[in-house]
This record gives structure tokens, sequence and C-alpha cells, in this order.
């Protein structure tokens, strides 16, 4: 046997490396390496618009087109890029800006929320039957009262709702009209009586022959706002209780107010128990003085009546003609004293007189009327109890000490000027100096990173592009990066090259030689070393000439 083998003359190829590189792969290589490009490029493709557009998340839905415009009004003029999903039904804004956004919108009212009046009576479709009008007229005067009432700024949100009996005129007694509201008011804000009362009497005046004692309202933790017959000792309680605390809560305060800075803060505990007089009192007195003298009483009215006769005249004087003549006119000197009147005799004559007296002096009568004040304080019970006083020594140990007796008392004498101590009222004041004992906060347990929820947030946005970039490493190794492998491999080295001369030529392939123990290399070792390093260095050609063999065809 021949062991001399052909060596092919190896030509240079005119045509492109790319050229060259694809003529040394079949059908199903260049199939391969064609998905796998156009794999990398659809992978690019998505992980370039993934980064370019945001993350965009629901903000609000099921939105009135008032409650819509002013929403997107709001956010263009806070640059905050929005969308409508398919029908316009909701708005949708980056996912890194919702909760930002819905609490600045919260801030501004927004949503306010849809409700319609009167223009629903414009909708009013053929055929439409008594009762339907009825309700339609009176879901519009629901919405025209919660307007109305929504407008108040303490209030958020209203809910009315109305019952109005039909009228029938075969009635003698018609069922009146009664409502009900249901107030969602603003955090921290609340409504007066004054405000409530407005309320029930624009609900009262919007409905015919409604009562204002029928309307009830009530807040979103269901106390009832409004007043009723039955409920207004329940209501005199409920502001009695809040009183006395009001009162109980101010002495609280100043009593921590008055120690804290002498203890610290935390340092001192206080309450104060108020015994109030809510009782309502009216007395009315009537006093009279004792009588007085004339000169000191006051004449009411006075009457006097006097009564007189005169006496039957009797004959004087001698007897004779003189004496029986008739007498003269009288005379009155202009000075001097008048003569006496009646002729000699007349001192003789007597007369009748009866003289009466009524004189009505005033009574000294005082009216007093006392309505005492309600609300009073009648006893007040103050307790107070001091931590012990703490200090740290030089070596950093922190000891507690008894405040002194002479300090507890001044704290005392503090308290009860503070609270206005009146030992007549019946007042206690108690100070007692005690170790706190400080309870410890819990430990908080350790949660796991991945179970935080801003990793959670975090895996759950890096899944998405991560997963992408897994995908398009596995195509670029499985598929393309062989092919390009292929694409690459240098020219068949003159060992290879002998040995597809040996494949085409079909020689006689001797026996091999024993294995000799000397460490020269031997031509066939050496052939058979370069035919090992072409099989590592390039499996694909091995393999094509392996497949040659098989087929019995010659190698590419």
């Amino acid at each position: 046997m021949s062991n001399t083998v052909a060596e092919l003359d190896i030509r240079p190829m005119s045509r492109s490396a790319l050229g060259e590189g694809l003529s040394r792969m079949d059908r199903t290589q260049k199939t391969r390496l064609g998905l796998g490009a156009l794999a990398l490029v659809a992978i690019a493709l998505a992980l370039f618009f993934m980064g370019q557009q945001p993350d965009w998340r629901v903000l609000y839905t099921n939105l009135g087109d008032k409650d819509g415009g002013a929403i997107v009004a709001q956010l263009t003029q806070m640059n905050v890029p929005y969308k409508h999903s398919e029908g316009g039904g909701s708005i949708m804004v980056p996912a890194d800006k919702v909760h930002d956004t819905r609490l600045r919108l919260a801030s501004l009212g927004l949503p306010k929320g849809t409700v319609n009046g009167f223009e629903l009576m414009e909708a009013n479709r053929f055929g439409m039957t008594q009762f339907q009008e009825r309700l339609t007229f009176q879901r519009g005067l629901e919405g025209e009262l919660t307007r109305s009432i929504q407008s108040l700024s303490s209030v958020q949100t209203a809910r009315i709702h109305l019952a109005l009996p039909n009228q029938n005129g075969f009635f003698r007694e018609q069922q009146k009209p009664s409502a009900s509201v249901l107030l969602t008011l603003h955090p921290g804000r609340t409504l007066d009586k004054a405000q409530v009362a407005g309320i029930v009497h624009l609900v009262a005046s919007s409905v015919p022959e409604m009562n204002p004692k029928a309307v009830s309202i009530v807040d979103d933790a269901g106390n009832l706002l409004s007043s009723t017959p039955e409920g207004q000792s329940q209501g005199a309680d409920t502001q009695k209780l809040q009183y006395t605390q009001q009162i109980e809560q101010m002495y609280t305060r100043r009593i921590l107010d008055m120690i804290e800075p002498l203890v610290g803060e935390g340092n001192v505990k206080a309450q104060v128990s108020a015994d109030v007089d809510f009782s309502l009192v009216e007395s009315t007195s009537e006093l009279h003085k004792p009588n007085q003298s004339a000169e000191a009483g006051a004449v009411r009215s006075q009457q006097i009546v006097e009564d007189g006769s005169p006496a039957a005249a009797l004959p004087a004087g001698v007897p004779g003609a003189t004496t029986n003549q008739p007498p003269t006119t009288g005379t009155a000197p202009i000075n001097g004293e008048a003569a006496a009147l009646g002729a000699a005799g007349a001192a003789d004559k007597a007369a009748s007189t009866r003289r009466q007296s009524l004189i009505n002096y005033e009574v000294d009568k005082t009216v007093k009327v006392v309505r005492e004040a309600s609300g009073t304080v009648r006893r007040l019970s103050a307790a107070v109890v001091v931590n012990h006083r703490s200090s740290t020594d030089k070596g950093g140990k922190e000891t507690t000490a008894a405040i002194p007796p002479e300090q507890l008392e001044q704290m005392t004498a503090l308290v009860r000027e503070t609270i206005g101590f009146n030992k007549e009222r019946g007042d206690s004041v108690n100070v007692v100096n005690a170790v706190f004992n400080v309870s410890k906060a819990p430990e908080e347990v350790a949660v796991a990173w991945w179970s935080q929820p801003e990793n959670m947030e975090l895996a759950r946005g890096l899944a998405w592009p991560l997963g992408m970039v897994g995908m398009g490493l596995l195509v670029l190794l499985g598929m393309v990066r062989p092919g390009l492998k292929l694409m690459k491999a240098p020219a068949l080295p003159p060992a290879e090259a002998k040995l597809n001369a040996m494949v085409n030529d079909q020689p006689e392939r001797p026996g091999l030689p024993m294995p000799t123990t000397s460490n020269e290399a031997t031509p066939e070792t050496r052939r058979l070393a370069d035919a090992k390093r072409l099989a590592l260095e390039n499996p694909m050609a091995v393999a094509n000439i392996v497949k040659g063999w098989v087929n019995g065809e010659a190698p590419a």
C-alpha cells in the first residue's frame, strides 16, 4: 500500500468573506442563522420600545364628563402625561406618578362626582308612564338638593333620599313627605348646630308640605346630627358630657404645662375630675319692710272730709224798742282789724263741726327673681403622678431617686393654684411620686429582602426586560453564534487537506504500526495529532468529513 498522500491545491476564492462563510453552510444552518438574526432584531426592537414608553396605570375610572374634563385640565397644568383608555372610560398616567397625582388632585377636591339634577327631565321619551315621570322628577329634585348641600365648605359628598307619597284626594289624612340626608365631611371638619339646622330647613323648604322634623341628617360614621323631639334629651346629655370633658381637659392641660418644665416631658401624668351642676334654678322672693313713721312714709292717697252747721240764734240784750230794731249793714275798715261778726251776744253762739281725714301710705315691697347659671363647677378633684428623678453617674449608669418632700409640696401648691383650689367647695388635690414602668417597644420583625414591597415592585418592573435579555442571549448563543463561527472558520490546514485527499482518492489504508517506546514522533502519530487538533478547533469540518465518509461523497 502506498502511504503517499496527495496534497490539495487550495486556491484563494474570489468571493467575499461573508459569501465564503455562507458557502460552507448547508441549508439548515443558513435557516437557523437567519431565524436567530431576525429574533435578535425583534428582541432589540421590543426592548427599545419598552424603554421609550412608560408603564401606564389607571388613575380614575367611571368618571363623568364634568369630572373628567376638570381632571384632564388639572393634569395639563401639572405637566403630567396622560391618556384615555379605549372608550374613554378611564384616565391613565405613568405608574410612578399614580399615587402622587391622586393626592394632589384630592387636595383640590377632585373628582367631585357627577350629580344629575333637573336635566333628567329633558330626556323624557315618548310613552313614559306617570310613575316614571314622578320617579324622574324625584331623582332630579334629589340631585338639585345634593348639589346645593355639596356647595358647603365642610361637606365633601352628600346623598339625599326623598320619600314623596302619592297624594290622593279621596283620603282625608294625607301622608306627609320625609327626607334622609347622608353627609360625608372633609377630614378634620365638623358642622355646628346652626349649619345642621340650615340643611334641615333647606331640604324642608324645597319639598312642599314637608315638616322640618321629618328631615334626618346622618354623617358617614352613623351619628345623628339633626335633633328630634325624642332625641332632645339625649342630645342635651351629649352636650353636657362634652362640656364636662372640655373642662377636665382644660385643667389637665394647665397642670401639665406647669409641672412638665420642672420634671421633664413624659415624667408627669395628670387627671382632673369635674363635678358640674347643670340644674336650672329660678327663685322669686317678695320682701316687705317694717312700718315706718309718717314723715318717712310715702303717701299714696289722702282724703279729708269736713262737715259743719251754725247754731240757732237766740234773743239777747235788754228787752225794749232799741233791741227790736233790725241789724244795720256791717262795715269793714280798709286798714286795721275787722270788727267782730254778728251783733252783740254773738260770742255766745255755739257751732256744730265734724272733720274726717283718711291717708293711705305706700307699703314697701321688693320682688326678686334669681336664675342661677347652668354648668357651674361644684367640685374639682385632681390626681397627679410624678416620675422619680433620674441621674447618670460618671460611669454611665443611670439611677433613679425620689423627689424630696419639700419639692413635692411645692408642686402640690402649684397644682392648687393652677386649678383654682377652693376648700369651701370641697376641692381635692393629690400629688404622688412614683416610678414609671416603661414597657419596652416590641422588636421589629426583620422582613426578608425578597418580601419587602419595594423589592417586589422592583422585581416586577425588571422581570420583563430581564426575560427579554435572557431570551436574546439564548438566541445568540444557540442559533447565531454557531453560524457566525462557521462563517469565520479559517481555510483548511495542510493536514486536513491531505486527509481530504486521502478520502477522495480512497487509498489503501495500512494498518497502524505497533507503538514504539522511543520519544520520536512518527508520521502516523503526527497525522493523528493533527486530526485530533482539527476535531477540537473545527468540529464542524470534521463532522462534514465524517458525513462524506458515511455517504460516500466527497467533502465540500
